[in-house]
């Protein structure tokens, strides 16, 4: 019996762990890439809490121990509502990416940019140089 305590208490404290020691979000990402790719990071972070409280809120379940079930299964279900969150966030960033890529020049402040294809290491990207 205490063993089981000992046990559905190291999942309590690794959870609140986790979710605690989780990284801050950048302020400002300076391109869309990068966005979308703190993005993805947020979303895997998000996820895995998800699995963790959902385990924890079942060994409440199979323990008898309500406060950690409700507990582990309430935080598994906001887990999974802000993953849903930047799952969408995510798809805006990569439309207004492609959006912007899709364009072959704009102007900005005066002054127009054209779009350049450059290949590096065998991959395929675009850049927008100044061209006036």
């Amino acid at each position: 019996m205490k063993l089981t305590n000992v046990a559905s208490g190291f999942c309590a404290i690794i959870a609140v762990a986790s979710a605690v020691s989780a990284p801050m979000a950048a302020g400002a990402q300076g391109s869309l890439s990068d966005e979308s790719h703190h993005r993805q990071q947020k979303k895997n972070e998000w996820r895995n809490l998800a699995i963790g409280s959902g385990a924890l809120g079942v060994l409440g379940l199979v323990k008898g121990n309500s406060t950690l079930a409700l507990a582990g299964l309430g935080g598994g279900l906001y887990s999974l509502n802000r993953y849903e969150q930047d799952r969408k966030s995510q798809s805006k960033i990569d439309r207004r990416r492609a959006e912007l890529y899709s364009r072959h020049e704009y102007r900005r402040n005066g002054h127009r940019y054209v779009r350049r294809t450059v290949s590096k290491n065998g991959h395929k990207y675009y850049k927008f140089v100044r061209a006036d």
